[in-house]
């Protein structure tokens, strides 16, 4: 597997340093008043995340290469269409634990700073994986041909957050109580501390989300094996998946055929790998199947719409 170049850690500092402030001025300045999101301010939330990322994209153009970039605008775009996916998983999850809507924002705020953590922890670790042990790379690449089998197939679409293990441990150790108090995620009870049911969609959340990478990192590992190119398309994505939530929670029942499109890009990316020592296709053939991949499937849903068996 061909070595890339290492940044400095200076590098690393300013991005994420750069990322920081973005999150703190997200929460701090425009999200300062606990209200409603409308689909508008979504809409231009998402339009401005989207636009950060692709001028990232042109900042790497320049200071590493085409080839670098068009790595970047793929693996952005694997997790971008991922995430899309993961939004229906979090309605489910507000609609199960009857989650006011002005409170959603901080859970998807907390939720995917606590995401970007787990990530880069993943994203590090296994890339050191499969620089040591080889065979590591073709095992991710069966399992992406495993998940895209297993997402066309039909499946379950009911939570059962009382099943997740993290939530039971945490039971062990604080009480749940089963009332909100505002957008708080502890709250004192008769001189007790109490864990709300906020603080446990947030756990949701970020179990969910934890589950989800377990797809999406090795598919951007089969476009690059770049430390910062995966970490850094894996944080643009993420940074926007709050302003699409509240963009697309209304228009995701539109968008039936999009997981055969998401299916298509883990299968292709899976052979992929596994044929890495036999074929190289180059990135702009990858970058082409993916967009084409998901135009397609997104076309194929609003000329066919779903109709209610109502």
């Amino acid at each position: 597997m061909s070595s890339h170049p290492v940044e400095p850690l200076w590098v690393w500092i300013t991005f994420n340093a750069f990322i920081l402030a973005l999150i703190v001025l997200d929460l701090f300045v425009f999200h300062r008043e606990k209200k409603v999101i409308s689909l508008k301010q979504a809409l231009i939330a998402s339009a401005g995340w989207i636009s950060l990322a692709l001028c990232f994209n042109v900042f790497l153009w320049i200071y590493r290469g085409h080839e670098d970039a068009l790595d970047f605008l793929a693996g952005y775009l694997i997790e971008e269409s991922l995430s899309v996916d993961n939004i229906f998983v979090f309605i489910l999850i507000f609609q199960y634990f009857r989650t006011p809507k002005e409170y959603q924002h901080k859970v998807l705020f907390w939720g995917i700073l606590g995401a970007i953590v787990m990530r880069a922890l993943f994203i590090f670790f296994g890339i050191a994986l499969v620089k040591k042990f080889t065979w590591v790379f073709y095992l991710f690449g069966f399992f992406l041909i495993y998940a895209a089998i297993k997402m066309v197939m039909p499946k379950n679409e009911e939570i059962h957050p009382e099943d997740n293990f993290v939530i039971k441990l945490i039971k062990k150790f604080v009480p749940i109580s089963t009332k909100y108090d505002k957008d708080k995620f502890f709250t004192k009870i008769n001189n007790t501390w109490w864990a709300t049911p906020l603080f446990v969609v947030l756990i949701t959340v970020e179990t969910t989300d934890l589950i989800f990478a377990v797809d999406s990192i090795p598919a951007v590992m089969g476009i690059t094996l770049d430390p910062f190119i995966i970490y850094t398309s894996n944080i643009f994505a993420i940074l926007g998946l709050r302003a699409l939530y509240f963009a697309l929670a209304g228009l995701m029942p539109m968008f039936h055929f999009l997981k055969y499109g998401l299916a298509a890009i883990l299968a292709f990316v899976g052979i992929k790998m596994l044929l890495a020592n036999y074929v190289h296709l180059h990135i702009g053939v990858t970058l082409g199947f993916i967009i084409a991949s998901l135009a397609l499937s997104i076309a194929a849903s609003l000329i066919s719409p779903r109709h209610s068996s109502s």
